[in-house]
């Protein structure tokens, strides 16, 4: 998963950051509503998790931004404020869910899950394409009856794939959903290149058809 903390409160921010970080996802932050507005009207997240009081402006304000642009970003507000009012605000500016501080970084996470499963898998736990199947709680990748083993960049990229199937995706839209906004200026994409090679060997050798397809000059399609 890529995700966006917005955040004004250090630790906290700091917590969720190294809590999601550490089961293998991409995590970016923003402690203010500037950098939150820059980061959300340059890139894509699988989901955010937003604050509504912040140093500068709102959540509320960069959930209307969101929708105005019509992204497709899950959206999980978090905040102190147990208001009635705020929560309806929220959820129908379009937020998907809504989290009072304090909370269980485990109910976070399983939140942020839900949110997801929702959004981009039709609510289910199960993911496949064709003969390849993905156990998306156990993060456990099998093509018919063979498991196959996959690093988490890995894994990362095969739900990457799946979930843009039969798009072309570019060599920039893959560093920056793998790694984040850091790999931006990057003009070598051999850390690519080794990724999509390992995956496509892992999967094949299981059994599975060859589903990676190279669009020359311009990124990757996942497809039959």
């Amino acid at each position: 998963m890529k995700l966006l903390i917005v955040e004004d409160e250090q630790g906290l921010r700091d917590s969720m950051q190294e809590y999601f970080t550490e089961a293998g996802n991409v995590c970016e932050t923003a402690s203010e509503y500037n950098s939150a507005m820059a980061k959300v009207q340059l890139y894509r997240y699988d989901c955010i998790l937003l604050d509504i009081t912040l140093p500068g402006g709102t959540g509320i304000d960069i959930l209307k931004e969101l929708k105005a642009g019509n992204h497709s970003d899950g959206i999980l507000i978090i905040s102190a404020k147990n208001s009635l009012d705020d929560r309806l605000e929220g959820l129908d500016l379009g937020a998907d869910d809504y989290l009072v501080k304090p909370f269980h970084l485990s109910e976070l996470r399983a939140r942020v899950m839900a949110i997801i499963r929702r959004k981009s898998y039709n609510g289910n736990n199960l993911m496949s394409f064709n003969e390849i199947e993905i156990d998306l709680l156990a993060k456990a990748v099998s093509v018919g009856k063979n498991q196959v083993k996959l690093t988490r960049k890995e894994y990362a990229l095969l739900l990457y794939f799946i979930a843009n199937k039969g798009k072309v995706v570019s060599k920039n839209a893959i560093a920056e959903h793998l790694w984040g906004d850091e790999f931006d200026m990057a003009d070598n994409f051999d850390f690519i290149y080794s990724h999509i090679k390992n995956l496509r060997k892992k999967l094949v050798e299981a059994g599975s058809n060859d589903y990676i397809h190279a669009a020359y000059g311009m990124g990757y399609k996942f497809s039959e």
